[in-house]
């Protein structure tokens, strides 16, 4: 085979890399890399070779600077002990409350049902589960006297024996008050519901409640003055309590 065909067969052949004497492999083209929109960041020299070096940059403090710090700082430790208070709760402010009587009822016996619809139009219901107090009270209401904002753990039954009460309820957004006269009634849910009755007539005001509360409890439980309903404040000077 003569010299010439012996090239022609090395470069029909690409899996066979043969290096012949004064022939040099011809070169791949490569394809030119496209420029990329975003550059590397480049670390320093120093990095790179393993060499950091941090420079810390010494920041001095004038007299003046340092004074005012010395100034700021009780300050802000007094606005961070302020705390902001609550709102009190508000006692009953000259009225007069007796209890008549206290009965005490064991679990079931309060379960009462009585279907008198066919003859009066009338049916009960009624289920209280666990033992239960119940309270008769009386209370007596100087003119511009009030009970405060309270609440009972059980519901109420009021009767107006004598003069007007203005009732003002807690849960109503307006706390729009209502009135009831001697002869009239309305009932105090309790459990929560917070409210305050006020005699804002001329004339003593007297109510009777019967209340059942769970036994052992307390029959009224202090709250906190609302924040949609009127502040009431106590008469001065004291008036002049109701004959009994």
């Amino acid at each position: 085979m003569s010299r010439s065909e012996g090239i022609a067969l090395a470069m029909d052949s690409p899996r066979q890399r043969l290096h012949l004497p004064g022939v040099s492999e011809p070169q791949k083209k490569r394809k030119p890399r496209e420029k990329s929109r975003f550059r590397a960041a480049r670390l320093p020299e120093s990095l790179c070779k393993g060499k950091a070096i941090i420079k810390r940059k010494e920041t001095t403090m004038n007299s003046l600077t340092q004074f005012k710090k010395i100034l700021i700082l009780p300050l802000l430790i007094a606005l961070s002990l302020i705390v902001v208070a609550p709102a009190r709760a508000t006692p009953s402010c000259g009225v007069s409350t007796v209890i008549l009587a206290l009965g005490h009822f064991p679990s079931g016996s309060l379960d009462l049902m009585c279907n008198e619809f066919d003859l009066y139009g009338w049916n009960l219901k009624m289920k209280v589960k666990g033992d239960s107090d119940v309270y008769i009270v009386q209370s007596t209401f100087p003119p511009g006297t009030h009970t405060g904002w309270h609440t009972h753990p059980g519901p109420s039954l009021i009767t107006v024996t004598a003069g007007q009460l203005t009732v003002y309820d807690a849960d109503d957004p307006t706390c729009t008050s209502h009135v009831y006269s001697a002869g009239e009634s309305f009932t105090d849910l309790g459990c929560g519901d917070v409210h305050l009755v006020r005699n804002e007539g001329l004339v003593c005001a007297v109510d009777f409640a019967v209340q059942i509360v769970p036994a052992g409890q307390l029959r009224r439980l202090e709250a906190d003055q609302p924040a949609n309903c009127p502040t009431f404040t106590c008469p001065s000077p004291t008036p002049t309590p109701c004959p009994q």
